[in-house]
Formats: C-alpha cells, sequence, structure tokens
C-alpha cells in the first residue's frame, strides 16, 4: 500500500477517499435516522443535467453541479411540502427532468464528451488537486454548517412538528439539509459517480447504526466506516484492475451484508 502512494494520482486518490468518508459520516447519518434515502438518489441524478451544462458551456463539471444540485434539492422540497404532491413523486418528477437536461446538455456540446462516464460511474483515480479543492472546501461548509444547527438538525431528524411547536423552523431547516445532501452528492460524484453515489451516503451509516443511536458517536463512527472501506474498495480497484467506483461500492456492500451476521444490542 505504501508503494503506490509514491504515484501523485493515488496521493490524490486517497485524499479523495477520506474526505468522501467524512462526508458520508456527518450527512449520511442524517440520511439515515430521517429515512430519506430515495431523496439523496433524486438529488444525484438529478446533478446529472448540472453535468451537463458543464459541458455545454466549457467549464468543470463539478462548477456547474454545485449550483445544479442545489436546485433539485430545493425543487424536491418545494414540489413535496408547498404542492401537496407525494415525496416519491416529487423525487421521481425532478430526478427524470435532470437526467434528460443533462442527456440534451451534452448532446448540443461541440465535440464528443470523453470523460462523461467518470461523473456517471466514479472514477476516484482521475480526481485532479481542483477536485481535491473543491472537496475540501464543500466539506468545509457541510461541516460548519452541522456545527451551527446541529440541535436543530437533530430535533427534526426525529419529529419534524414537535421541532416546530418548540420554536425550530423545521421547514427551513429541511430545506437546508436537503441543500447539505446536494453539496453532498457534488463531493461524491469524482469517487463512486452519480449512479452510485446513494450507497457511499447510506451504507456506512447503515453499518455504525447497529453499533450506536447516539448521534454524535454515529457521525464519528460512519466517518471512520466510511473512510476505512473506501481506502479499502480502491486498493483493492488499483491490485485488480476494477473499476474504483464499481468496487468500493461492493466492499461497502459486502460489509453491510457481514455486519448483519454480528449480533448488537440495538
Amino acid at each position: 500500500m505504501i508503494d503506490i502512494l509514491h504515484y501523485e494520482f493515488m496521493k490524490n486518490a486517497l485524499m479523495a477517499a477520506i474526505l468522501a468518508g467524512i462526508t458520508c459520516g456527518i450527512v449520511g447519518s442524517y440520511v439515515v435516522i430521517k429515512r430519506i434515502v430515495f431523496i439523496s438518489g433524486g438529488i444525484s441524478h438529478a446533478t446529472f443535467g448540472g453535468i451537463g451544462l458543464g459541458y455545454l458551456l466549457g467549464i468543470n463539471p463539478i462548477i456547474s453541479a454545485i449550483p445544479f444540485s442545489i436546485l433539485a434539492a430545493v425543487g424536491i422540497g418545494i414540489i413535496s411540502k408547498k404542492m401537496k404532491v407525494s415525496e416519491d413523486t416529487a423525487i421521481g418528477i425532478l430526478w427524470a427532468v435532470g437526467m434528460a437536461l443533462g442527456i440534451i446538455f451534452v448532446a448540443l456540446s461541440p465535440g464528443y464528451a470523453p470523460d462523461l462516464f467518470s461523473y456517471l460511474f466514479g472514477s476516484i483515480l482521475t480526481v485532479s488537486s481542483f477536485d481535491l479543492i473543491t472537496m475540501l472546501l464543500l466539506n468545509g461548509i457541510i461541516i460548519f454548517t452541522v456545527i451551527l444547527f446541529y440541535r436543530e438538525f437533530l430535533a427534526i431528524s426525529f419529529d419534524e412538528e414537535l421541532s416546530e411547536a418548540i420554536g425550530i423552523p423545521s421547514r427551513a431547516m429541511y430545506f437546508l439539509l436537503l441543500c447539505l445532501v446536494a453539496l453532498s452528492v457534488v463531493v461524491l460524484i469524482r469517487v463512486v459517480g452519480i449512479i452510485l453515489v446513494i450507497a457511499l451516503l447510506t451504507i456506512p451509516s447503515a453499518i455504525s447504526r447497529r453499533f450506536t443511536h447516539n448521534i454524535k458517536k454515529l457521525m464519528l463512527l460512519s466517518t471512520l466506516t466510511g473512510v476505512i472501506l473506501t481506502v479499502a474498495g480502491l486498493y483493492l480497484s488499483y491490485i485488480l484492475d476494477l473499476p474504483s467506483g464499481g468496487t468500493i461500492v461492493l466492499v461497502l456492500g459486502t460489509c453491510f451484508f457481514l455486519s448483519s451476521f454480528v449480533k448488537t444490542p440495538y
């Protein structure tokens, strides 16, 4: 393992794996507790529209994906909360529209998009220094926001109506939480891709929740689990010459399956 760190691309990949693990631990805990897994999937797929827009405008797709993912998150929240449409319907609409826009934007872009698959299925071995800086900044925003609104997020994760009754603006906090999910999607795109983001956002926290129900311990354990398993998947993909995104997710899925045989107090 130490030998391969002599390569610059492996150093970048390792840093990306660590940053992804931090995102998984923090935001993934809320995703699992509040049971918004499929909302996360809807946001991630809708973000493809931002990727396509980046190709069309000739800018880094990650940059254009940030506002697009936030708009998708807010859109899901508005459609489900204010238009009296069921949440799964809102997810389906934004999911399909975002993917469709991405396809159209890519088709309208001049030339050929050679690295499009890396955004769909991940390519952690091609993470650049710019990608790392972007991931680091987004992680900083996520951590700062969670620290600032920790009490509010904790309250709405378990009971939105009670939160509203004690003076917490639950709807605004819900929208803010969805925006954090959107930023997490952007962080994870280069690691496992849009298609597989939902696995990194949920599996580490799902494994960790079997061992603790304390939210702070859950975040810490989820972060450690996410980092360790992502790095393990990265290493396996390198030595076996397999796609990195798929290998990381398979490692996560295997560990979740094995954890089901472990007796826990919960």
